[in-house]
């Protein structure tokens, strides 16, 4: 895969994540059937995004709570099969998000994932995103 080809397919991964774009059917194209999500150890035991299936649920979770998500790409690095990408992601809670109510609150967090590419398609994405931003937004706190 060249880089160029590497940019459009992890540009495409971002866009099935943001509203308006995402077309879920497109999954397939852009991730492998196998593809393992590795998330922050702080998460707990939340529901697997692995696979085809497991990134639908994810999404479709995320646009239940957060109907106008939006992924920005900042950053995008990549060295070989893995991409390295920079972004923040925001969106309106308005729906039930972890059985949490609606707040109606915009939120701004800030993400950091690598991403490994093999046969054209995402393999496996090791995710870090700013859960401490999330929630003291999701609370209404003050981030200074």
């Amino acid at each position: 895969m060249t880089r160029d080809e590497a940019r459009t397919l992890i540009e495409r991964l971002h866009e099935i994540w943001s509203e308006g774009e995402g077309d879920l059917d497109s999954i397939p194209q852009v991730y492998a059937a196998d593809f393992v999500a590795h998330m922050p150890k702080g998460w707990g035991r939340t529901p697997s995004r692995n696979g085809h299936d497991g990134i639908r649920r994810a999404i479709e979770r995320l646009r239940t709570g957060f109907p106008d998500w939006r992924e920005h790409v900042e950053d995008l690095i990549i060295d070989g099969d893995k991409v390295a990408v920079r972004y923040f992601s925001t969106g309106t809670h308005l729906g039930t998000f972890d059985e949490q109510a609606p707040t109606r609150r915009h939120l701004t967090v800030d993400e950091l994932s690598i991403f490994r590419i093999e046969n054209g398609r995402v393999a496996e994405q090791w995710c870090l995103n700013d859960d401490l931003a999330f929630g003291k937004q999701m609370r209404g706190e003050s981030l200074d």
